[in-house]
């Protein structure tokens, strides 16, 4: 995928998606529910044990994993940033007058979610709306925190007491969008300082990286009644997608984040022109013999590289809210040696983190819920639902309970 020809054909969007639009209604409380990380060295194989719970994974395998965390000092970045955006998100909230207090929980480490939901329970607090530390679709980045948010209510036996909604996704609200817009044009400028006579739309290559899943997690992303439609692309098989096709492989996980990139692109194309641009992935952690989504970013480097025509590339974190582990290490630290090591120029954008225009964003999105606000996107595919339905963001197995979503 490069320049900023559409990847999305005709157009079929998740209408009736769209339709599952809620009413305004009444919150007494906002839960910011996040990731979260170790807090010390300590805590490191423990916390990799509650992110792998389930699946019978060996501490000798998780200690692949925990020297990136051990390399800081065995704290992950992610908690500070959540805290920072709890903060950000209060003041903008009280900035417009909307009186809600922000509570902060996480799914696999302290504060944890059964906790806070005692703790805003004993508080008062009955109607909670859920604002998700993730803005796309997919098993990971939405149906399970719901269920993390249903199990949580279970083992806390406030399932009659505490009602929880959930924010849309907002990977095309102008929020999100717009850090990005920023972050990539600043690098682009960057490169010109750094290497006068650098050709952008022949030498550079924007990489959007999002975290890789299993593609049979992405196919059954979103909603299943409407499926993405995609069109002829060169490198769709390789990002997924069908090439000359109908139906991309990779559902709305990656017709979501190849919307977004496309926008971004157009965005800067004012003063860059149309500079090439590909969607890759990083952090693959499954079973060497389960297919993932492709291609890892470092491959993608060495192949740019190996072309002999780029000269450098900006690295844009698409998938991630904030700097945590996954960007500071798998970004800064492999992907940009990766690149440095093949004589590459190289720039990473910024995350959205407590931008400015994110943390409005997310206010937007609150008041979508408690005041009508008028709902915003940046693609054709939004904005997003309110509510899933039972068959929405699936793993292909048995399904749990969740909360923000329609009985099966």
């Amino acid at each position: 995928m490069s320049g900023v020809a559409p990847v999305l054909g005709p157009v079929v969007t998740a209408r009736r998606a769209q339709d599952r639009a809620l009413p305004a209604a009444d919150y007494d409380a906002v839960l910011l529910v996040s990731f979260g990380g170790p807090q010390g060295p300590e805590d490191v194989i423990p916390f990799l044990r509650n992110v792998t719970r389930g699946r019978g994974i060996p501490d000798e395998r998780l200690e692949e994993v925990a020297h990136h965390y051990r390399a800081f000092g065995g704290v992950s970045p992610i908690n500070a940033q959540s805290r920072a955006l709890k903060v950000a998100l209060e003041v903008a909230l009280a900035t417009r007058g909307i009186r809600l207090p922000v509570y902060w929980g996480n799914r696999n480490w302290d504060p944890y979610l059964a906790g806070v939901l005692l703790e805003m329970h004993g508080a008062g607090h009955r109607d909670i709306l859920a604002v998700v530390t993730s803005a796309y679709s997919s098993y990971s980045g939405c149906r399970q925190y719901r269920e993390d948010l249903a199990r949580a209510l279970d083992e806390t036996r406030l399932a009659g007491e505490l009602r929880i909604d959930k924010v849309r996704q907002y990977f095309d609200h102008p929020g999100f969008v717009a850090p990005f817009v920023a972050g990539v044009a600043e690098a682009l400028r960057r490169l010109r300082e750094r290497a006068p006579g650098l050709d952008v739309s022949r030498e550079v290559r924007v990489l959007f990286s999002t975290h890789s899943i299993p593609t049979v997690a992405a196919e059954l992303s979103g909603p299943r009644e409407v499926e993405p439609v995609g069109a002829a692309t060169d490198e769709g098989a390789t990002n997924g997608g069908a090439p000359g096709g109908t139906s991309p492989r990779g559902g709305w996980y990656l017709a979501q984040h190849r919307a977004v990139a496309e926008v971004v692109m157009a965005d800067v194309a004012g003063e860059f022109g149309a500079v090439p641009f590909s969607l890759v992935f990083q952090s693959r952690s499954g079973a060497p013999g389960t297919p993932w989504l492709e291609p890892d970013i470092n491959d993608a480097i060495r192949d740019l590289a190996a072309d002999g025509a780029m000269r450098a590339v900006v690295i844009v974190p698409l998938g991630f809210v904030s700097d945590h582990m996954e960007v500071r290490w798998d970004l800064d630290e492999e992907a940009s040696a990766t690149a440095r090591e093949l004589g590459l120029l190289v720039e990473r954008t910024p995350t959205p983190g407590v931008d400015p225009a994110f943390v409005a964003g997310l206010v937007d999105l609150i008041e979508e819920r408690t005041a009508g606000a008028p709902r915003q996107a940046r693609t054709a595919l939004g904005p997003w639902q309110d509510v899933c339905p039972a068959d929405c963001c699936t793993t292909g197995r048995a399904t749990a309970p969740t909360v923000a979503g329609l009985p099966g």
